[in-house]
């Protein structure tokens, strides 16, 4: 399949600079921290957001921001009339198939933990300990798929193609988790294999991040909310205080059941699964030189 462009307007040098990838990448970082800096103050504003029902409001505000921070880059910058990405028809469908889809995936995980002795409920905590996961989980879902699969998955996709958009965010995926408390080099390699791969094959798969942010968002808010299993390095109060038990290997350690190898062969399996579908869909990208070249430019057409 052609990759998404930018509208760029004939005989203009400006705008063909400004939509040559690497351009328009580092113009979507930049556009990003800015949503940062100010979703960041935004939640400043708002009293006490980190207990209760206020963190949930301010992790929607937060996520809210970078939406529209998003959105105005691509009909500002990339001057495309319609922001394909967070398309309304059908949405809630896709984002509904990727929250059951993390629900489903997490709890797998945590089944064969525990079938292996690694996982153990002893006790309870009340719904209110859900909160703040849920605030957690809608924020870093909508953050992070806007970074890495809006922004860096689809334009080096647009220039080098999916696979090594593919190779290159899943790494830098895993690689920004490896800052986080108890990371390791095997948590990074976990998250990049299974959570880079599978997130950015959803994308693939879909054209947009709906069910991408579900996923991500539902797996975040069962392994901690749920299963009371650390998050990427973040200890969490869930509803169910477990006690983990064994190797890290088998557990993920205090870095969380992401960085075990239950996690890392069902999702890996899973991102797999979706990349076969994605080609048997026609989505695959092909790099720039190895697209075929129109007969007439938009130049000569004009």
């Amino acid at each position: 399949m052609e990759p998404i462009k930018p509208v760029t307007p004939p005989n203009n040098l400006f705008w063909r600079i400004v939509h040559f990838p690497p351009v328009l990448l580092v113009i979507g970082i930049a556009i990003i921290i800015g949503a940062g800096v100010l979703a960041s103050l935004a939640n400043h504003m708002i009293p006490h957001a980190g207990n209760g029902g206020l963190a949930v409001v301010a992790a929607i505000v937060y996520a809210a921001i970078f939406a529209i921070f998003y959105c105005g880059f691509v009909r500002l910058v990339e001057r495309r009339p319609t922001v394909a990405e967070f398309a309304p028809a059908g949405w809630a469908k896709e984002l509904g198939a990727g929250l059951l889809s993390g629900l489903i995936l997490f709890s797998v995980v945590v089944g064969i933990i525990a079938a292996f002795g690694g996982y153990r409920v002893i006790g309870e905590h009340p719904a209110s300990v859900l909160l703040p996961v849920l605030a957690i989980s809608i924020t870093s879902g909508v953050t992070e798929e806007i970074m890495l699969r809006g922004i860096f998955f689809r334009l080096i996709e647009s220039w080098l193609g999916s696979w090594i958009a593919l190779i290159l965010s899943a790494a830098l995926f895993g690689a920004l988790h490896l800052g986080n408390p108890n990371a390791t080099l095997l948590a990074g390699s976990a998250i990049a294999l299974e959570a880079g791969v599978m997130l950015a094959a959803l994308y693939m798969l879909t054209r947009r991040l709906w069910a991408a942010i579900g996923l991500h968002a539902a797996w975040n808010f069962t392994q901690g909310g749920i299963y009371g299993i650390a998050v990427s390095g973040f200890k969490q109060d869930g509803v169910l205080v477990p006690r983990v038990t064994g190797s890290d290997l088998l557990t993920g350690g205090s870095f969380g059941a992401e960085a075990s190898l239950p996690a890392i062969i069902v999702c890996t399996a899973f991102g797999i699964a979706l990349l076969v579908a994605a080609h048997r869909r026609d989505r695959f990208v092909k790099p720039f030189w190895a697209r075929k070249v129109p007969v007439q430019s938009a130049d000569l057409q004009e």
